[in-house]
């Protein structure tokens, strides 16, 4: 054999011999891959009816859903506290009151200013005792009017007459001559040198007193009988009578007025000068402004205190509610109404349960994003949950009973339809489905070719074609 074809043979050999470790490869390879595929292992769930649950969490604070610091609204020593720590107290309810002695003058003012507008207010609500107050009002009136005629009368007539002149000139004489003789005795016995505080000396002092005193009285009625009233006295006496006329007019209205019912605007006026007497006077009090318990409490009998002083906090602890901050992605899934659960981090192994009880409708731009607040009233609240301890709270946004579920990381997309991957013969088939509401875990399947029973698998193979959902699905409107 020459060198050529030599070479060409040996050419040929390795030509086949490559050929045949290609196929042996080859069919090494196919073999791992059957093996591969036929030991891989699937986990499964079965397609079974539940009920979907979805829901929405958040974290906040216990609070009462009624809250009020108390101040004080003006100076002065506290008199009297009603109310303590844990003390339970009615709405108008005065817990604490200032000494009479140490309020401002304005407040003790307003005290008597509130009696006598209660007084005229319950005069105006009682009819009769009304109308006999204007009738008493009237017959004084009258009677002033007649004293007040009398008198200007009297002024204007004629005071004297000549015997009535020459009777009272007779007294004044026997008058003067009475002061005479007891002036002579006074100083003939020598009443002066006696001493002060003598029987005799103050008998004689006071019969010469009375006997001048009557000299004076007598010259005095002499006078004025003799005289004319001046033109400015004449003037007053019948300016006092037509004022009393006046008085009488009015209070003969005010009788009619009465007799016909009560006015109204005239009660409206008497509550309303009765309830500003009564704010000015509540100046020294403090007074709950609602049904609660006293959580903070200050004052002390005998201190001293300014106005804005805090005094006591009131809540209303037989309601208790949280503020949440909801996420805008989650706050259309929240409304009125939905149930919520509730633990404490103070309150370990116990769930309270609670509603959905305020959703605001405009949003709080922060730093964490665009938040809404929504507020949640527990239900069943004990005397271990307090104001102020930190709650993490689930509000169940949407229940769907006897649903067909499957798990939400078991649905793929082929195309554009939803499909799972079902355990049949060993094999995974692929099923078609049509989904409806959705939450975090499952979501609930209304159509397609899936039954319950079926082999869900939960890590099907990648297809080509296919793809993963989110782990949350859109719930279907």
């Amino acid at each position: 054999m020459n060198r050529a074809s030599l070479i060409n043979s040996n050419r040929k050999y390795w030509l086949i011999a490559g050929l045949v470790l290609l196929v042996a490869v080859g069919l090494l390879i196919w073999i791992n891959q059957s093996r591969a595929a036929g030991s891989t292992t699937y986990q499964t769930s079965v397609a079974a009816l539940g009920t979907l649950t979805a829901d929405v969490g958040a974290t906040g604070t216990i609070r009462a859903a009624h809250s009020a610091v108390l101040v004080w609204n003006t100076t002065g020593r506290v008199g009297t506290v009603n109310a303590n720590i844990g003390t339970k107290v009615r709405t108008d309810q005065v817990m604490a009151a200032l000494a009479t002695d140490s309020v401002p003058n304005g407040i003790l003012l307003a005290k008597a200013n509130l009696i006598s507008a209660r007084l005229d207010l319950d005069n105006l609500l009682n009819s009769n005792n009304t109308i006999a107050v204007a009738m008493q009002n009237l017959g004084n009136a009258k009677q002033a009017v007649k004293d007040a005629q009398d008198a200007y009368d009297y002024l204007t007539t004629l005071r004297y007459s000549v015997e009535l002149a020459k009777d009272l000139a007779d007294q004044a004489d026997v008058a003067i001559n009475q002061v005479n003789r007891l002036e002579f005795f006074y100083k003939y016995f020598k009443y002066f040198h006696r001493p002060d505080g003598s029987n005799d000396k103050d008998r004689m002092i006071i019969q010469l007193t009375t006997a001048r005193q009557n000299v004076t009285d007598l010259a005095i009625r002499y006078n004025w009988f003799t005289s004319k009233p001046s033109p400015i006295e004449v003037e007053k006496y019948l300016a006092a009578l037509n004022l009393a006329k006046a008085k009488q007019a009015d209070a003969q209205r005010e009788l009619d007025r009465v007799k016909k019912g009560n006015n109204a605007d005239d009660i409206t006026a008497a509550k309303a000068k009765v309830a500003a007497a009564q704010a000015t006077f509540n100046q020294s009090l403090v007074i709950a402004p609602f049904n609660g318990t006293v959580t903070q409490a200050l004052p002390q009998v005998g201190d001293r205190v300014s106005s804005g002083q805090t005094a006591f906090r009131v809540d209303d602890l037989s309601q208790l509610m949280v503020d949440l901050e909801i996420s805008e992605v989650d706050i259309n899934t929240v409304a009125l109404g939905q149930p919520v659960t509730i633990s404490l981090d103070a309150i370990p192994n116990k769930i309270y349960k609670g509603v959905v009880s305020k959703v605001n409708q405009s949003a709080l731009a922060g730093q964490s994003g665009v938040n809404f607040t929504v507020s949640v009233t527990l239900t069943d609240p004990d005397k271990l949950v307090k104001p102020g301890m930190t709650a993490a709270v689930t509000i169940t946004t949407k229940q769907v009973a006897n649903a067909l579920l499957v798990p939400n990381r078991a649905v793929r997309t082929l195309g554009d339809q939803h499909v799972v991957y079902v355990l049949k013969d060993k094999q995974p088939v692929p099923v078609n489905i049509r989904l409806g509401a959705a939450a975090n875990a499952n979501s609930q399947v209304v159509g397609g070719d899936l039954k319950v029973g079926d082999l869900i698998i939960l890590n099907p193979p990648n297809a080509a074609g296919t793809q993963s959902l989110s782990p949350t699905l859109t719930p279907t409107k």
